[in-house]
């Protein structure tokens, strides 16, 4: 079932509203600095991350496989196609006995829009014990099927939650 798109929240000074943000999503590298942490480990830190925007979702973070802690990262059979993106290939990210299943994926061969996200790792924000953009801790978008990261600086309604499928 289809339902009405939702009215989009007015963005304040220096904020971005994801109703703004285009279909097809993009990607666009980013300055911010990005940091993923599980299991008092950083997966992640890294200043040449790539951020995918799309209507209605927040922001999804790229980052180099060079600035990842690969040793984490165990092979996961998972795999999903996106439209704009192609095949994702996924890991669990995995610290002593602690895992994180399927927590995170890479675009080996994105489409030609996408190859910007070669030799890139994104995660699921809410499988990791922590992800900041340039020191703020993000809130992972609604839902288990979407990876976008929640800061101050955008603002919904966000797809991903409960009656949101049809936006």
């Amino acid at each position: 079932m289809f339902h009405r798109r939702p009215t989009p929240i007015a963005p304040g000074p220096g904020q971005e509203s994801v109703w703004d943000y285009p279909r097809p999503a993009i990607a666009e590298p980013t300055a911010k600095r990005i940091e993923i942490l599980f299991g008092g480990r950083a997966l992640v830190d890294s200043r040449r991350a790539v951020r995918v925007l799309e209507t209605s979702h927040p922001p999804s973070y790229y980052a180099p496989l060079e600035d990842a802690d690969e040793s984490l990262l165990v092979p996961h059979p998972q795999r999903s196609l996106c439209e704009w993106k192609g095949q994702a290939r996924y890991f669990s990210v995995r610290v002593g006995d602690r895992v994180a299943e399927a927590a995170a994926w890479t675009y080996p061969a994105p489409t030609p829009a996408f190859g910007i996200l070669r030799d890139h790792l994104a995660v699921y924000p809410g499988r990791m014990d922590e992800c900041r953009v340039d020191g703020e801790r993000v809130e992972p978008q609604p839902g288990g099927f979407y990876g976008g990261w929640i800061t101050r600086d955008v603002v919904g309604p966000f797809k991903g939650g409960p009656g949101t499928a049809g936006w």
